[in-house]
This record gives C-alpha cells, sequence and structure tokens, in this order.
C-alpha cells in the first residue's frame, strides 16, 4: 500500500498561517465547510480512497517542533506568541475530512470550526496529487533533468530581471520535486528568486515564507458581513490583525472592478500592493495603475504580484508592459513544481459554506474575473451579482 507521509507541519502554503492567526483572533467560533473540485476530470484508479485515508490519518501525528517555532517567531515577529503556542499544541483531526470514491470519481469535504480546518486545502491536494502518480507509478523525468529545467527556467527569470516566488504546492508533483525545484531555485536564483509560500521548504533554504491572504478570508466576510462590504471589511479586519503588515491584497473574490471600487485612498496607501489571480493581466495592469493615478499615488510607489498560471512567455509579456509603470513580482506555481513530462493535475478545494457566530449555514460565492471560475450555487451567484450590480 502506498501511503505519502508530509514531513513538517509547516509543508503547507504561508497564508494558511496568517489567516488561521486571524481566524483565532476574530471568528473563534465560526465553522465552515470545504469541497474538493476535479476541474481536469481527473480519473482516480480503484482503491484511490483508501489510501489518501492512510496518508490523511498519518497527519494527524505531524506537531510543530521546537525549532520550528523559533524559526516562526525570528521570521514572522507579527505572529503572536499566544498563537505559536496554540500552534505547537495543534494536530491535524482527520475525523474533520469525508473521502468516498464511486467509480473513478472521488467525493472529498472538509467540516468543522474554521480555525481548524483551514490548515486541510493545501496539504490534502498535495497529498492527492502525489498519490495520483504513485499509485498508478506513473513516471517521472529523472531529478537531473528536473534541476536542468528548473536551472533553465530562473536563468531565462534572471535575464528577464524579474522577481519570481515558488507558489506550487498545492499542486506539485511530490515533495522530492518540490524540494530539488527550490534547492534549484535558491541555488541559482541569484536576486531574482525571492522565496517560497512554503513555510517548510522556507525554512529549509533559510528564506522568510511568503504571502498574505486567500479568497476564502472575503468569501467568509460576505457570508457574516453581506456582500456589498465584504472586500472593505475584510481589509479592515486584516489590518486590525496586522496592522502594516503582509500588506497584499487579493481583488477578485467579487471581481477586480468592484473591489478597486471599495479599496479607497486609505487602504490604497496602506497596502503594498495587488495580487492578480484571474482575468487578462495586462487589463488588470492597466486598471490597477490607473486606480493609483486617480488617487494621487504613485504607481510605481506600488506592486502587483502575479499568480495565475504563469509561464515565461506569459511573465515576458507582463513585464515588458509593466516595466517603468508599477513593481511587479510572479507567483509561478505548477509550471515549477509539476513540470515533470507527466500531465498537471487541475483541482481546487473550495469553501462551500459557512456558519458564523449564532447563525445558519450558508453557501458562499466567489465571483472571479474568468466567469469559469465562479464558484458557489446558481442562486448564490446571482443573487451576489444583483446585490453588487454586476451585469455580466
Amino acid at each position: 500500500m502506498v501511503t505519502i507521509f508530509l514531513k513538517s507541519i509547516l509543508d503547507n502554503d504561508f497564508y494558511k498561517f496568517t489567516m488561521q492567526h486571524a481566524v483565532i483572533k476574530l471568528f473563534p467560533k465560526a465553522k465552515v465547510r470545504y469541497k474538493f473540485i476535479n476541474r481536469g476530470k481527473h480519473v482516480f484508479p480503484p482503491g484511490f480512497a483508501v489510501l489518501l485515508r492512510h496518508s490523511v490519518e498519518a497527519m494527524t501525528k505531524l506537531q510543530l517542533t521546537q525549532e520550528e517555532k523559533l524559526y516562526l517567531k525570528k521570521h514572522c515577529p507579527y505572529l503572536d506568541p499566544t498563537y505559536l503556542d496554540f500552534l505547537q499544541g495543534y494536530t491535524f483531526d482527520a475525523s474533520e475530512v469525508e473521502i468516498e470514491q464511486v467509480g473513478s470519481d472521488l467525493d472529498i469535504t472538509i467540516e468543522g470550526f474554521w480555525y481548524r480546518t483551514i490548515l486541510w486545502e493545501v496539504p490534502l491536494m498535495a497529498l492527492i496529487s502525489e498519490l495520483f502518480y504513485a499509485s498508478q507509478d506513473l513516471k517521472r523525468i529523472d531529478d537531473k533533468a528536473i534541476q536542468d529545467i528548473t536551472k533553465n527556467k530562473i536563468e531565462s527569470y534572471n535575464a528577464l530581471g524579474v522577481s519570481v516566488l515558488e507558489f506550487g504546492t498545492r499542486r506539485r508533483h511530490s515533495y522530492k520535486v518540490h524540494t530539488l525545484v527550490n534547492e534549484t531555485l535558491a541555488t541559482f536564483g541569484n536576486e531574482s528568486f525571492l522565496g517560497t509560500s512554503n513555510v517548510h521548504l522556507a525554512m529549509l533554504n533559510g528564506k522568510r515564507p511568503l504571502g498574505t491572504h486567500a479568497h476564502e478570508w472575503f468569501m467568509f466576510h460576505a457570508a457574516q458581513y453581506g456582500f456589498k462590504v465584504a472586500n472593505i471589511v475584510g481589509l479592515e479586519n486584516w489590518t486590525q490583525v496586522y496592522g502594516g503588515d503582509l500588506g497584499i491584497a487579493l481583488t477578485d473574490t467579487y471581481t477586480t472592478d468592484v473591489f478597486f471600487e471599495q479599496f479607497d485612498k486609505k487602504y490604497s496607501k496602506l497596502f503594498d500592493g495587488v495580487r492578480h489571480d484571474s482575468g487578462d493581466p495586462i487589463e488588470f495592469a492597466k486598471k490597477t495603475i490607473a486606480h493609483y493615478t486617480k488617487l494621487g499615488i504613485d504607481p510605481k510607489s506600488k506592486i502587483i504580484v502575479f499568480s495565475d498560471s504563469l509561464n515565461l512567455e506569459k511573465v515576458k509579456v507582463i513585464s515588458d508592459f509593466c516595466k517603468g509603470k508599477i513593481k511587479m513580482s510572479f507567483g509561478i506555481g505548477t509550471n515549477f513544481t509539476n513540470d515533470v513530462g507527466l500531465p498537471a493535475m487541475n483541482m481546487v478545494v473550495k469553501l462551500t459554506e459557512t456558519k458564523p457566530d449564532f447563525t445558519h449555514w450558508e453557501g458562499v460565492v466567489k465571483l472571479s474575473d474568468e466567469k469559469n471560475k465562479n464558484t458557489g450555487t446558481p442562486e448564490m451567484i446571482e443573487l451576489a451579482k444583483q446585490v453588487l450590480g454586476i451585469k455580466s
């Protein structure tokens, strides 16, 4: 039987920990549900759910070490000591994850208190991806080829003079490949490679972990406070917890146009920049530059973190447009961590329902800048569009 054992509780994206910290402070009684979505229509082999269950059960043995706690204390001073104590005592509870398989279809749901279940999404997807290849004995290219491919990519980014970040934990081929990629990026990245969103690998390579918040932060705020104020209250709560730290704002939970209507001068000055995660990147850059200019803010003092399915060709086009107009960096995921001679997986785990304090379960919605990335029931999506005045 194939069982994948994660090496560390920090083998996760940094924004999961920063959001967990904020949820504990602000929404300790909130409950949530997440669901696995097989976007790529992947065919899972017989018995896959059993293999995944064993790997999920193995995660319950993970615990923050003293060395890891000291690393977080040094590199992430905005995380409260009480949170670090909590994280040291935290363990995954496998009963929060339901896994079923009917034929080749995989059905996975996660349910529980938000402050606990928030850590499942990324490592669960990493397990699914690695098990998918291992359980079918699908052969990748060898380690040397992976190192050569990664070296060529980062040297090309060096030549472009752009800054890149590694964001590929959730759909990586395997932990081994992920490790090889980060070692190669760190060795040959010169000034281009800023680091990784994976906290464990950042620690191994002596880097500071990178990230801020995700769509679920604003999706929850819409359920708690309403669609009209989800962005602004989400940003306000983020600044309550972090002040001026972790200052990259995600724009496309309810479309970028709606976000910029609410991203007033206070928040536009306070946040270091914004993250692009869907839609045309050039159009997004134009809107961002126009937004800052309209408010009397020099766009060259701000940054866009691009992170939507990037590769070298896309980065070059974006860089050529943005150069001299606004600062930029590029978060590259699957193209770094699953370029191994096999088809990369296309899957997500999304927040589907929330139960804020003293209320009932309610479906949540995301209205991406790309229509096929919208999530939620048709009724809730239509309601959100009506409330926000979105015509399309």
